[in-house]
């Protein structure tokens, strides 16, 4: 009789869990994965990034119809409607299509499908739906969770979360979006397209944290010319509903007079938080940092033997192509190969439009390290983006001023989440910028700005 049941068991099935399960399982361990859900995939497939890109497609074919944007092309329009439903239904019929495609791939591969959700009995087995299972291998991926804000309560129709906010049945009149950051604007997005007035209140002085300076301000000026309202610098600090609105009571960051804000709907997109609550932790030796989050060793151990982590429940940024990275190579790991991932280089996308993409260092984050280089291009300047009129951004290359060696890449345009593939592919091979200048780009694309960037580097642009 086998000492345990299953060679590894993934807590969670979204893209770092089902990932890591498909892998263990090909590489001939046998191995379960556990979901509460009713579907696989994650807050990624169901609630998250799949869902908001289908309303961000949606919504931005519907302003290009309706706004008249299309007539300069020679295409007129009139009379266009929003069938909302159909654009909800559309949206769940994808994700139907992909939770139900990683069933299929579950059982291609032969992991078995644990139904309920896990809390540990000691290192090596957990309990699942009032039973119990062993494992050699337990990896904990069960992702994050949205942060709650003190003094505004979520209560799913007025006051929303962001699958509240995938799923609202009619368009607001005037939507708060309370966090500047990637979910809030991509929500904020898809409403305001939609022809809902949208504000947007940032308690630090700039929108998306964390991102390139530049990145920010410019991103900053895109969004307000686009009707944005956004009040930097503020805090709120209590809601109210009553009759189907909203009332919030705002106030200056640094401290100061409160005022109120009346809307038909709030989404509160402050960030993210580990799920590492139900788990019984205590009973796997497991203990959280000040974070919530499971430390690892870079190949994605904990410090008790045999339990593993990976995903949002861990340090680093909370990416689904992150997860699945770490996905494969806890896999890899445990099988006792080599998985690596180069956390270095992890592109993130945020899917407003334009598109803003970065890998790497920021500017400021580079000049901290020793001297550097900048190349800018903007996408005035880039053929493809001028004939389709899509001109508003531009690609920042920042490379080391000794070396070369490329060390961050930024960019503002309508396919930033795109072209920044080239650019982790470059510095994942330690490209040069002049590496990258003396690639030949296909001509007329979008892509040719980062050439041109790139060039730029060294001072020896041809288009600007």
């Amino acid at each position: 009789m086998a000492e345990f049941d299953y060679d590894v068991l993934v807590i969670g099935a979204g893209p770092g869990g089902y990932v890591a399960a498909i892998r263990a399982a090909q590489l001939g361990l046998k191995t379960a994965c556990v979901e509460g859900r009713e579907t696989l995939g994650g807050t990624c497939l169901n609630v998250g990034c799949i869902p908001s890109k289908a309303l961000l497609h949606a919504s931005e074919l519907y302003e290009e119809a309706a706004s008249g944007a299309l007539e300069k092309f020679g295409v007129k329009m009139s009379g266009v409607k929003l069938d909302i439903d159909q654009m909800l239904a559309e949206k769940t019929k994808a994700v139907g299509e992909l939770t139900g495609g990683i069933e299929y791939l579950f059982k291609k591969n032969k992991v078995d499908w644990l139904k309920g959700y896990a809390a540990f009995k000691d290192a090596h087995s957990v309990e699942v739906a009032g039973k119990n299972y062993s494992a050699k291998n337990v990896v904990i991926a069960t992702g994050s969770s949205v942060t709650p804000l003190p003094g505004v309560e979520i209560d799913g129709k007025v006051i929303v979360d962001s699958t509240g906010a995938l799923a609202l049945p009619k368009v607001p009149k005037h939507m708060v979006v309370i966090g500047g950051g990637v979910i809030g604007l991509e929500l904020g997005s898809v409403w305001r397209r939609l022809g809902a007035q949208v504000t947007v209140v940032e308690f630090l002085d700039q929108i998306l944290p964390g991102m390139d300076g530049e990145i920010r301000k410019e991103a900053a000026k895109i969004f307000k010319k686009q009707g944005f309202d956004i009040k930097l610098g503020t805090k709120v600090t209590g809601a109210t509903v009553k009759g189907g609105r909203a009332t919030l009571t705002v106030e200056p960051a640094k401290g100061g007079e409160a005022e109120t804000i009346e809307a038909d709907c709030v989404l509160v997109a402050i960030g993210r938080k580990p799920n590492t609550d139900g788990l019984a932790l205590d009973k796997a030796g497991l203990a959280v940092n000040a974070r919530g989050q499971i430390d690892t060793g870079h190949d994605f151990a904990t410090t008790v033997e045999g339990v593993w982590a990976i995903g949002d429940v861990i340090p680093g940024p909370m990416l689904a192509h992150k997860a699945e990275d770490e996905g494969i190579a806890v896999a890899e790991n445990i099988a006792g190969l080599t998985g690596i991932v180069n956390h270095d280089v992890i592109p993130a996308v945020v899917y407003t439009y334009p598109e803003i993409a970065s890998v790497g260092l920021t500017e400021e984050q580079a000049k901290e390290k020793g001297a550097i280089r900048v190349g800018k291009f903007p996408m005035m300047a880039n053929s493809r983006a001028k004939t389709n009129r899509d001109t508003d951004g531009f690609v920042k290359v920042i490379a080391d001023a000794e070396t070369d060696r490329v060390l961050g890449v930024h960019i503002i345009a309508s396919l930033a989440g795109t072209m920044i593939a080239q650019a982790a592919q470059a510095m994942e091979f330690g490209a040069s910028s002049e590496d990258i200048a003396y690639t030949c780009h296909a001509h007329p694309t979008h892509n040719e700005a980062v050439k041109e960037a790139a060039m730029a580097v060294l001072g020896k642009p041809i288009h600007i």
